[in-house]
């Protein structure tokens, strides 16, 4: 099944995607969207709706750094890391979690923005010392995710937080897919353009943690809970790993392409940088 949501009528609720058309249902949430059994409404042309994150504010959106061999070697020139034995994780702010084709922002802090194209797993059940073989139990399915990155605060901060965090630097979507629906997920190819130059291509077998690994890992220390989004890692490519970087600017368009899962496209503009208070 693939679950795309979708804004109607100023609510928000989901629907089933099939190929080009989309299968309305009733479901507003998540669970009752996973437990869809019956198809009764009318189908509506996939282009005529306005798409939302498949999941609305997560409350946890985790990252592993460097989890592609060729990415941590790229990697060494602008956040001076490598290729770690022990997982290595920051989490990106629930305000940074933005639709699959909406806009990303520029900081008005920083010019040194980055894209990686991620595979995002998404939770769909709780767990709690989950052992790596039954990992996949409590994976509700999968997005295209991009965890955009400034590199200058990221270097900034032990813990990359504040590089990873900015408010519209992580969209995903445009749909959830369950596994069932993805016929060897090793093999999937993940790829990214700017400005339709291929920049990074890798695929889910050359990460260094596998996903099941990730989540033994993550659940040994706290509960993962459904609605919970897992960034897998992202191979070589990045616009920090070319000399001189290339770095996103104004006006570049930045597609992100995952085989059978999907495809999700950012146009990069101006942070507003508005004081808003209450």
């Amino acid at each position: 099944m693939k679950l795309v949501r979708f804004a109607e009528n100023g609510t928000a609720r989901y629907g089933v995607l099939d190929g080009d058309i989309v299968r309305p249902t009733d479901a507003t949430t998540l669970q009752d969207a996973l437990a869809i059994t019956g198809l009764d409404a009318l189908p509506v042309p996939l282009k005529t709706l306005d798409l939302l994150a498949p999941v609305e504010r997560p409350r946890k959106i985790l990252g592993i750094g460097v989890n592609y061999a060729a990415h941590a070697a790229e990697s060494v020139s602008f956040v001076d890391t490598k290729s770690p034995q022990v997982q290595k994780w920051f989490n990106k702010q629930a305000t940074s979690a933005n639709k699959p084709f909406g806009r990303v922002h520029l900081p008005k802090v920083s010019d040194q923005l980055d894209y990686e194209v991620e595979l995002v797993a998404v939770i769909g059940k709780h767990g709690r010392h989950v052992p790596r073989e039954r990992a996949m139990e409590i994976v509700a399915g999968f997005c295209v995710g991009c965890d955009y990155s400034v590199r200058d605060w990221q270097r900034a901060s032990q813990t990359m937080i504040m590089g990873k965090g900015f408010d519209t630097h992580a969209p995903f979507g445009p749909a959830l897919v369950t596994p069932d629906e993805i016929e060897d997920l090793a093999s999937v190819e993940l790829r990214s353009f700017v400005n339709d130059e291929l920049r990074q291509t890798g695929h889910v077998r050359d990460m260094i943690h596998d996903i099941p690994a990730q989540i033994a890992h993550l659940t040994a220390a706290f509960t993962l809970e459904p609605g919970d989004l897992i960034f897998t890692g992202t191979p070589a490519g990045v616009g920090g790993g070319f000399t001189p970087p290339k770095w996103l600017k104004v006006g570049d368009r930045v597609r992100l392409e995952i085989d059978q899962v999907g495809v999700i496209e950012n146009e990069i503009v101006t942070e507003p940088g508005d004081t808003r208070i209450g």
